[in-house]
């Protein structure tokens, strides 16, 4: 190798055969290194001092050592792979060969050497962690693809497809997540499993998209539904009030329809109730007025009820019930009183006077009825005949001391005289 290109100093002396443990320098500017079987040739330094030449080649050898070293502490610290560090070590111990350097050449070679083993076994561990590595991976990636797999196999219209979209979106998010991060699958493998979580997303956005799709045609139909529903519930305005049985008979169709889509189904509706609202409030501007023209009414029926409410204390029966059939007559002549639950509330007023006159009348035409009146006289008749038989008995067993007797006779006398008073004899 000749350096004197490289180096030539201005002071050079004539060149002088120089050793030293490590290197010497001929006469000739020849420098050589000092092996374990001899000298070995390294290079020329013909135009500079030995001492010149031998510092040149011994930066050579320094240059190599500070590759070494550099070696040693990646591989102490770590952050670089084993392999990447294993060729690093086998182009270092390669450049080492025959360098041209002057210095221990061969106690560097044994230093890489021995990190080259180091790396050797590192290498091992790492290439068993890293198939572990794989296997954790292909695990993982198999799961996603069996989820997506799972999604794409539902029935389309079971399925909630917001939250499945959000589902299957997270998954390609975490096997992204997985490719970017985590180590390097078999390129069969790889493929393998990708293609499959490629068709399951295929397939679940063709489910979804047909599913939207028969959404979008059922709800046109059901939009189209409603909105002649609408049409004909506000057409209905001119009838006022009248038209609510119809509007009530359109809301039974408008409930069974069916959805229309959130938006279409909210404005659509908004017309349908503001069409119903029409026809009550029409109807509901008719009871206010029914009422403030039935205020005279209401008094007048009050007044009517007061009246009725004496009816109770008069024992003229006959008269009793020609005052009430005079109330009732001039009652329906005032006629209808609204509101409805007013016209009610008297009603039931006046009908509990005229049930408690009929009990009354009832019970009185019981009392004075001839069938039932001569069955009591007879049976009156009966009861005094055999109290004064009992009583003739009671006399002679008074009289002969006969207990017995007496007790039998006045036991049975009590007996049939309270009979005779419960008959009002």
């Amino acid at each position: 190798m000749t350096a004197a290109a490289e180096s030539t100093p201005e002071s050079a002396t004539e060149p002088a055969p120089e050793t030293e443990p490590w290197g010497r320098v001929d006469d000739d500017g020849t420098v050589s290194v000092r092996e374990a079987d001899g000298w070995r040739v390294v290079g020329q330094y013909p135009d500079g001092s030995a001492e010149e030449a031998l510092a040149y080649y011994r930066r050579k050898f320094s240059d190599l050592a500070s590759e070494v070293a550099l070696l040693e502490v990646r591989h102490r610290h770590g952050g670089a792979s084993t392999a990447d560090l294993r060729a690093a070590a086998k182009a270092l111990h390669a450049k080492l060969q025959d360098a041209a350097a002057v210095g221990n050449l061969a106690a560097l070679d044994a230093r890489v050497l021995s990190l080259t083993g180091a790396l050797t076994e590192a290498t091992a561990t790492e290439a068993a962690a890293q198939r572990l590595a794989v296997e954790d991976a292909v695990r993982a990636r198999t799961e996603l693809v069996e989820k997506a797999e799972a999604l794409a196999a539902r029935d389309p219209h079971s399925v909630q497809w917001k939250q499945a979209s959000a589902d299957l979106a997270s998954l390609f998010d975490q096997w992204q997540a997985q490719q970017q991060n985590g180590p390097r699958l078999p390129k069969s493998t790889g493929q393998q499993l990708w293609k499959r979580f490629r068709d399951a997303r295929a397939t679940v956005d063709k489910h979804r998209r047909e599913f939207y799709a028969e959404q979008d045609e059922a709800h046109k139909t059901v939009r189209d539904q409603k909105v002649r529903l609408v049409e004909k519930a506000e057409a209905l305005a001119p009838k006022g009030e009248d038209g609510i049985a119809t509007y009530r008979e359109l809301l039974d169709q408008w409930k069974t329809a069916g959805r229309a889509g959130k938006k279409a189904d909210d404005a659509l509706w908004a017309r349908f109730k503001a069409a119903g609202d029409a026809l009550y409030g029409a109807r509901g501007e008719r009871e206010v007025a029914d009422a403030e023209a039935s205020r005279e009414k209401l008094h007048a029926k009050r007044a009517l009820l007061d009246q009725a409410r004496v009816i109770a204390d008069e024992p003229d029966l006959v008269k009793a019930r020609s005052a009430l059939t005079e109330i009732q007559r001039q009652w329906d002549d005032i006629g209808r009183v609204f509101p409805q639950d007013k016209e009610r509330a008297l009603e039931d007023d006046l009908r509990r006077i005229e049930t408690a006159l009929r009990g009354r009348e009832e019970t009185d035409w019981k009392r004075n009825n001839p069938e039932t009146k001569a069955r009591a006289d007879e049976m009156t008749r009966q009861l005094t005949e055999a109290i004064q038989k009992l009583e003739d008995e009671l006399s002679k067993a008074n009289k002969s001391g006969d207990e017995a007797a007496i007790a039998k006779a006045t036991e049975a006398l009590d007996a049939r005289r309270a009979w005779l008073t419960a008959l009002g004899g």
